[in-house]
């Protein structure tokens, strides 16, 4: 369980220095985002919420890993990542922010996006998770982003 909430940190830690070198800057984007029902969402609760929306009581051991990806210093950090055993999920400021991390990270491993959220299966015992299981998270996040 260390070993892969260790990991998963680590991976994020590291492809954020890349995210930031291919397009970070300080600026502020001028534009703002469109509110969504994304917006009341948090990683957090979107892990309980999907829990409950596949079947089960927890995706298994939610830990807020968010140090990993929100440094301060670029528009693309993450707002907040919960790491569980079935999925991380990562929220950003804007659904193009998460778009630049998905095309980024899926060199990585199997990265989906959600609105401003994405799903990334990229630690040990997440590359266990179904493609069923994906599908099945991605659609249940869409609904809940969409509402």
């Amino acid at each position: 369980m260390r070993t892969r909430t260790t990991a998963a940190v680590i991976t994020a830690g590291l492809f954020f220095a890349t995210l930031t070198a291919c397009g970070g800057s300080d600026e502020k984007p001028k534009d703002q985002p469109k509110a969504s029902a994304a917006a009341e969402l948090t990683a957090k609760t979107a892990a309980d919420k999907l829990a409950d929306a596949t079947g089960v009581t927890t995706l298994g051991h939610p830990t807020d890993n968010t140090s990993a990806c929100a440094t301060g210093k670029s528009k693309n950090d993450c707002t907040q990542l919960i790491t569980t055993d079935t999925v991380s999920i990562y929220q950003f400021p804007s659904a193009e922010v998460a778009a630049h991390w998905v095309a980024t990270m899926k060199k990585q491993g199997d990265w989906r996006q959600a609105d401003s959220f994405a799903l990334a299966w990229t630690a040990r015992d997440q590359k266990l998770t179904s493609d069923e299981r994906k599908t099945e998270l991605l659609t249940a996040l869409k609904k809940l982003t969409t509402k």
